[in-house]
């Protein structure tokens, strides 16, 4: 390894929705952060690891910054701030189509405490006309000194490349922090039980709110051939229960279906899922509860 190898930690940051998972997964280059049009779908820092010959970029997907409503909501706007201050670059990032809101105020204010380089990545401009993004870069430079300003497309790819070139310039010369062919520091165990959360969200549309939580009960290698995981998807009412298991268990056996294709990717073999489904009344509210799903906001 030449002496001048470069690595660091980025955070990427910006309002809910803003395509901040789809930029990390065309990065990675394979799924380990859901997708859904739902705001507020990462909960967890997801860290992706991007290495190349002369450099290692660790990502951390943070959950959106918003003005949070409950207490895990409290616990993911904390994650997102406390992350600001331990990486060596910071991504904020927005909707091109979407264009400034009160959101990025919120954002921007918190960005004033970060001595770190800032760049603006302006992402979706495929959804926008090229005449649209001047006026776009110029308000928001209005508002914040940016390191750089970079427009990209991570769901089309483009300018991607160009933006890592410029991230890896800012980049301490460091360490390789992962092995070579590690894109994630974070456990199968989670990246399943995110995956089958990602089905519940893009199955039930607005039927089911943000409410839910999947818990791996278990996971055993029955054969050399095959896996079997049995998850619980907690939710918190009875009604949306009815609607998680759907008519004749239809719902619930679309949504595994759907994410036993995923989680056979990921783990390159034959899976049998089994899902049921339990109702814990406010469970986003009860400090209990949190914890006993893994969100401990003492270890960040």
């Amino acid at each position: 390894m030449e002496n001048n190898y470069k690595s660091g930690f980025i955070a990427i940051i910006g309002r809910p929705n803003v395509g901040k998972s789809t930029f990390m997964n065309r990065v990675i280059g394979q799924k380990i952060a859901i997708m859904s049009d739902k705001p507020q779908t990462t909960r967890n820092k997801i860290q992706g690891v991007l290495t190349e010959e002369d450099a290692q970029m660790v990502f951390i997907d943070t959950p959106g910054i918003h003005k949070p409503k409950h207490r895990l909501g409290d616990f993911m706007v904390k994650i997102a701030e406390n992350t600001l201050n331990e990486v060596d670059a910071v991504i904020f990032m927005i909707n091109a189509k979407e264009g400034y809101g009160k959101g990025d105020q919120y954002i921007l204010d918190r960005l004033q405490q970060v001595k770190r380089p800032v760049f603006l990545v302006i992402n979706k401009i495929d959804l926008i006309h090229p005449d649209d993004l001047f006026p776009l870069i110029e308000q928001y430079k209005d508002k914040y000194n940016y390191e750089e300003v970079i427009p990209v497309s991570a769901l089309e790819g483009n300018n991607v490349s160009r933006l890592l070139d410029i991230l890896k310039t800012h980049l301490p010369e460091g360490p390789q922090y992962y092995p070579a062919d590690q894109v994630t520091d974070h456990p199968e165990r989670f990246v399943i039980s995110e995956l089958i959360r990602e089905k519940v969200l893009q199955l039930t549309r607005e039927e089911v709110p943000h409410s839910i939580a999947v818990v791996l009960e278990n996971i055993e290698e029955r054969d050399s051939n095959a896996m079997f995981i049995q998850a619980t998807i907690i939710t918190e009412r009875k009604t949306q229960k009815g609607i998680l298991i759907g008519k004749q268990g239809s719902m619930l056996k679309n949504i595994g279906k759907s994410a036993r294709k995923d989680i056979e990717t990921l783990l390159g073999t034959k899976v049998y899922l089994e899902l049921w489904v339990k109702v814990k009344k406010d469970w986003r509210n009860r400090q209990s509860n949190l914890h006993e799903l893994g969100f401990r906001s003492d270890e960040y």
